[in-house]
């Protein structure tokens, strides 16, 4: 989902370079480290997916117009349909992207059982999907931001681990932003250290809050109210 970047050894270099203060701890993230930490986050989000009640599945999440099972079904699209399938799904869509998800991850939600749709996700840990841009650090965003936008919306504390949080962060730039809608005008996002992280992005009036939080806001998500401070802080809370 994270369409920046390549599966280069970092990004650090970039992410300077488009206005933001590195995230990184002063280690190199090679493509394996970012290959084992998409496995852990399928595999703990497939655990999580698990233990949902069934009125929990039919709950809104973070993404406008689509359910937890909604989500579930979308993150595990790229493993379950070979690419003959989704472009012939893209041409039905007229070319639109976003027309040929929202039909798919409803299909799917309706077809799977939430088992299934949980099932997907840790019998597929390993596979090597990526986005049509932005290699393994694209994918690694797809799981960790989709996963916020069920845990967030549900109100479960997860929090995402430290590591898989500065790979992307070290990624996301102001085009990468802007790609996904987030209008970062006039603000500067500077996470709060609640995570042990150091890191911000843009300049104008602070937007403090968690760095996974932060991240959902540069993924053009709106946020529960309460979870982001400064005075720009109402422009990305849902209502």
């Amino acid at each position: 989902m994270a369409d920046t970047g390549n599966d280069a050894e970092t990004g650090n270099d970039a992410a300077t370079a488009n206005g933001n203060s590195t995230a990184n701890d002063g280690a190199a993230h090679t493509t394996r480290d970012i290959r084992a930490a998409i496995a852990a986050e399928r595999r703990e989000l497939a655990d999580l997916l698990e233990g949902l009640a069934p009125e929990q599945w039919d709950a809104p999440s973070l993404c406008a117009g689509w359910r937890v099972r909604e989500v579930a079904a979308h993150m595990s699209l790229g493993f379950r349909h070979p690419l003959p399938r989704v472009l012939w799904e893209l041409a039905k869509a007229g070319g639109s992207l976003h027309r040929m998800t929202d039909r798919l991850a409803r299909a799917d939600a309706a077809a799977f059982p939430p088992g299934d749709l949980a099932g997907f996700l840790r019998d597929h840990a390993e596979h090597p999907w990526t986005p049509p841009v932005g290699g393994f650090p694209s994918a690694l965003g797809h799981d960790v931001v989709h996963g916020l936008d069920i845990t967030v919306a549900l109100g479960i504390p997860r929090r995402v681990p430290e590591d898989r949080l500065r790979i992307l962060l070290d990624h996301v730039t102001p085009k990468s932003a802007k790609f996904f809608g987030a209008d970062l005008t006039g603000v500067e996002l500077r996470a709060d250290h609640s995570d042990n992280i150091d890191w911000a992005l843009g300049s104008g009036a602070p937007l403090s809050g968690s760095a996974q939080d932060l991240l959902l806001v540069a993924f053009g998500r709106g946020l529960p109210p309460g979870r982001l401070r400064g005075e720009a802080a109402e422009r990305f809370t849902r209502a």
